[in-house]
């Protein structure tokens, strides 16, 4: 079977799987599967699933973002089964590019299945319709009962033993869209508006533009979907969207909502510098710490802008703590500034776009193999790298391979004996010899392709 693997770094835009299913079908062990890791709880217990997981997966190598989706049930207190069953498909078609429709084998034709299955057939986004717990040839006669809903074709399939894992996979390969769809027409900066609901995000961007050109509201979560404006100020284009707030997942109990999470986290994938926006009343919370965290592992660049300032900036002492809670908040992506705006004055927000141009123009950086080498050996020479089997690793030499952000490979005899400590050692030399203070840095530590003859010596 081909084998699946979680893409932590990987650029550009990806397209959205959601698997949508009653409860107890298998949907998040098929999500297991795929991602080659149990990031999903899985029971027997109907309804586990309370919250989505998302996980950006790679599969014949085609990334593509995976999401795992509660059950549709129903409830006491809550919309017909009929009603749930519309809205929660609705909105899985809203956010995906392609949906995998999951229904049990062993416990045959629901229903529910008829309901959703009706609805992904008349809507014309692409759905695959999956029959999970069929372990073999021998027990696929349990498709024949769902031909009856008039679906075209039906994949048997065991989420939990692999077996028709990879006819399902390939014709999904066959029906994503491209990954960079639409995005080669995008000019100027892309810059994504990130955060937690009501923080300011749609205000900013107002202030911003000058203009009322996307809705404001003081309840949470007004706006749903990600919002693209082209716009050019001071000859620099820019490509700004303003998205949905992102809830901590336990708080997220509202379905549109939990969509729009989704989108937000694909907003950070398409964008090449976040602004994320904090609350100056609140300080940093754990919801913020996550969603830097997002930014920080799509290594894109980021401002880290605090909104409301006018609402503590008559007291110093507030002003003292809301600071020190940035910065221990952030203290991962040091290479964020920190503005102090209100989107509601205007004041700050001038200066947010030329920091924006100011990370971006050191995300983009480029720097000749030569420089490279001698600011290795310089780092070398002021702290040597750890030893390794009583013999000392050596750096052999790098070069940079990408920008967006800048990325090195560096050659040493032993790359398991790097530890974390040293290698943000050699970042921060990195940094300070290029000047590169403003932009996420990756750096990766290969053995040089002559070991191999070496050893054999």
């Amino acid at each position: 079977m081909e084998e699946a693997q979680i893409d932590t770094v990987g650029s550009g835009v990806v397209p959205i799987v959601a698997i949508v299913g009653r409860p107890n079908v298998g949907k998040s062990t098929l999500f297991n599967r795929l991602c080659r890791d149990r990031r999903a709880i899985v029971d027997d217990t109907p309804g586990i699933t309370r919250d989505r997981i998302i996980a950006r997966v790679i599969w014949g190598d085609r990334p593509f973002c995976l999401v795992d989706t509660g059950g549709i049930e129903e409830q006491a207190g809550q919309p017909t089964l009929q009603m749930q069953v519309r809205q929660q498909a609705q909105m899985a078609l809203e956010a995906a590019d392609l949906v995998i429709f999951l229904a049990d084998g062993k416990e045959g034709l629901h229903s529910g299945d008829a309901a959703v299955v009706d609805l992904l057939r008349r809507s014309g986004k692409p759905v695959l319709f999956g029959v999970n717990k069929i372990d073999g040839p021998e027990q696929e006669d349990a498709l024949y009962d769902f031909y009856r809903l008039g679906v075209e074709k039906f994949f048997p399939i065991s989420a939990a033993h692999g077996y028709g894992i990879r006819d399902l996979m390939d014709t999904l390969l066959e029906m994503l869209p491209p990954e960079t769809a639409g995005e080669e027409e995008a000019k100027g900066i892309r810059v994504a508006i990130i955060g937690r609901p009501n923080v300011g995000k749609s205000s900013l961007f107002n202030c911003i533009m000058g203009s009322e050109r996307v809705l404001v509201s003081d309840l949470p979560g007004t706006t749903r979907d990600a919002i693209d404006v082209s716009v050019t100020l001071n000859d620099q284009a820019y490509l700004l969207i303003d998205t949905p707030g992102i809830r901590r997942r336990s708080k997220t109990r509202d379905k549109i909502e939990k969509f729009s999470v989704i989108k937000s986290l694909r907003s950070i994938d398409r964008c090449q510098i976040a602004v994320l926006l904090l609350d100056g009343s609140e300080g940093v919370t754990a919801q913020d710490v996550r969603i830097a965290g997002y930014i920080h592992e799509r290594s894109r660049g980021a401002v880290a802008a605090i909104n409301k300032w006018d609402l503590v900036q008559r007291d110093p002492r507030r002003m003292g703590e809301i600071s020190k809670s940035v910065d221990d908040g952030l203290r991962f992506m040091p290479y964020a500034p920190q503005l102090k705006v209100s989107a509601l004055t205007g004041k700050g927000v001038p200066t947010l776009l030329p920091t924006v141009n100011m990370v971006f123009s050191q995300y983009c950086t480029r720097v000749q193999t030569s420089a490279v080498n001698d600011a290795l050996a310089q780092a070398v020479s002021r702290h040597e790298p750890p030893m390794h089997g009583g013999r000392r690793t050596k750096i052999l030499y790098g070069a940079q391979v990408s920008s967006q952000p800048p990325t090195f490979v560096v050659f040493v005899s032993y790359p398991e004996a790097i530890h974390f400590s040293y290698q943000r050692y050699l970042t921060n030399q990195i940094r300070k010899a290029f000047s590169l203070d403003l932009t996420p840095i990756r750096l990766v530590f290969r053995r040089r392709g002559s070991d191999k003859r070496r050893r054999k010596r």
